[in-house]
């Protein structure tokens, strides 16, 4: 394997790719399986993130997203639509709307969460031996171990 960081083993490079595209399998593979087909990749993410913010505004949630003001706009409208989120007036500037989940908007991202879990679960339980189980776990001690500051 080139290894173009100095002072970075071969072992460590290889590490950090292999765990860089297995994250990212992962993580398209969860998508997957929660994912309702009455709502695009971008409006899942776009609910996931106003459960995660609580009252924001459009401008905010695009920003966070890196997206254009209006293509988050497009995005609410359709979540509005379905019932999905609500817009009311911001208390400090009333010319700004803040988003927030409906009661249908915080299942529909509880039963997102709660079939990713239960998807996980199960993938390990059918797939993996008691032994690699535990060394996934291992595995998840490291990781947790390299996010701290």
């Amino acid at each position: 394997m080139d290894d173009s960081a100095e002072g970075v083993s071969e072992s460590a490079a290889r590490a950090a790719q292999d765990l860089r595209v297995a994250f990212n399998r992962l993580r398209r593979r969860i998508r997957e399986v929660s994912e309702r087909q009455d709502l695009t990749p971008s409006q899942v993410s776009a609910l996931t993130l106003v459960s995660k913010s609580g009252a924001a505004t459009a401008s905010a949630l695009a920003a966070t997203e890196g997206v254009r003001p209006q293509s988050m706009a497009a995005t609410l409208a359709v979540l509005d639509q379905q019932g999905l989120i609500a817009r009311n007036p911001d208390p400090g500037d009333g010319r700004r709307q803040l988003v927030t989940l409906t009661d249908a908007g915080r299942e529909r991202v509880e039963g997102t969460r709660q079939a990713r879990g239960e998807w996980l679960a199960k993938a390990l339980q059918d797939r993996c031996t008691e032994t690699e189980r535990q060394s996934v776990i291992e595995a998840m001690a490291v990781l947790d171990r390299l996010t701290r500051p």
